[in-house]
C-alpha cells in the first residue's frame, strides 16, 4: 500500500472499530435501562431502539471493522499471520461478530414483545439479563481488541519468524 492508502485504510479501520465499541456502550445502556426500568414506556422504547441500533448500527459496524482489519493486515508489514497480536485481535473480532449475530435473535424476540406486550419487571426476566451480560461481555472484548491495536505486544509467530528470515537472507545476498 501506498503511504496515503494506508493512512486512509487505518483511520477507515480505527473509526468503524472505535463506532463499533461505543455502538456496543449504548447498547449496554439500553439494555441495563430495559432491565432495571419500571416504567412500560421506557423498556419498550429501550428494546426498539436497542434492535434499530443493533442492525443499523453495530452489526454494520462489526463488519466494516473486520473488513477493514483484514486489509490493514494484508496491506502492511504487520501481515495477518506475523504477529500474534494480530492473529488474536482477528479472532476475537470473528467470534465477537459470531456472537453478535447469534444474539440478533433474542433482541428481536425482545423488540417483538416490546410492541406487542406490556413489559412488566419480571417477564423474559433471564433474556433481559442475557442481554445486559452479552453486551458488557461484548465491549469488554472490544475493549481488548482496542488494547492490542495500542499495546502491540511482542510476540512473532512461526510464520512470522520465518518471513523475516527470508527477508534477511534476501537483503543480505
Amino acid at each position: 500500500m501506498t503511504p496515503r492508502l494506508r493512512k486512509f485504510a487505518l483511520t477507515a479501520h480505527v473509526t468503524f472499530s472505535v463506532g463499533w465499541l461505543g455502538a456496543v456502550a449504548v447498547f449496554l445502556a439500553l439494555a441495563v435501562a430495559g432491565l432495571a426500568s419500571r416504567d412500560a414506556q421506557s423498556v419498550q422504547a429501550s428494546y426498539l431502539a436497542g434492535k434499530l441500533i443493533t442492525w443499523s448500527v453495530i452489526v454494520p459496524l462489526s463488519l466494516a471493522s473486520l473488513l477493514t482489519g483484514l486489509i490493514q493486515s494484508l496491506g502492511t508489514t504487520w501481515g495477518l499471520f506475523r504477529h500474534y497480536w494480530v492473529v488474536v485481535k482477528l479472532l476475537l473480532n470473528v467470534f465477537a461478530t459470531a456472537v453478535l449475530f447469534v444474539h440478533t435473535q433474542p433482541i428481536d424476540h425482545m423488540a417483538r414483545v416490546a410492541v406487542q406486550a406490556t413489559l412488566s419487571g419480571g417477564d423474559l426476566g433471564r433474556m433481559r439479563i442475557q442481554l445486559v451480560v452479552a453486551a458488557a461481555a461484548g465491549l469488554l472484548v472490544l475493549l481488548v481488541t482496542t488494547a492490542l491495536s495500542v499495546y502491540k505486544p511482542r510476540g512473532v509467530t512461526r510464520y512470522g519468524w520465518r518471513k523475516q528470515h527470508e527477508q534477511g537472507t534476501a537483503r543480505s545476498a
